[in-house]
Formats: structure tokens, sequence, C-alpha cells
């Protein structure tokens, strides 16, 4: 289990998020669970600022 901190900010949450599915994580799913995040929220903040996930590309769009 890593537990980075996870930004709050919706651009740095972006580009955080996205680059971890990208680097060490096959979907948001096992990212969530690995650093204990809720992927509701996660989703929301960045549905809020305009990003949804896309499972087929792992990453928010």
């Amino acid at each position: 289990m890593m537990n980075y901190k996870i930004p709050k900010d919706p651009n740095m949450l972006l580009s955080f998020v996205n680059m971890m599915l990208r680097d060490r994580y096959d979907s948001l799913g096992d990212f969530c669970a690995a650093n204990d995040a809720d992927r509701d929220e996660i989703s929301a903040r960045l549905e809020a600022a305009g990003y949804r996930y896309d499972e087929k590309l792992n990453q928010f769009r």
C-alpha cells in the first residue's frame, strides 16, 4: 500500500490520478484500494471539473 497524498485541486488531482493510472495501476479501483481513497469522491470531484473516467483507456478525460 502506497498511500500517496491525493491532491485537492481538481487540475492537480487529474494529473496525479492519470499519471498513477498510467504508470502503476490497471484500474481506478486498484488505485483507490491501494491508496485507501474513495472512488466516488475522486470521480465526483473530477466530474465537477468536466472529466469522466474511461475504463477502456484507464484515464480521466
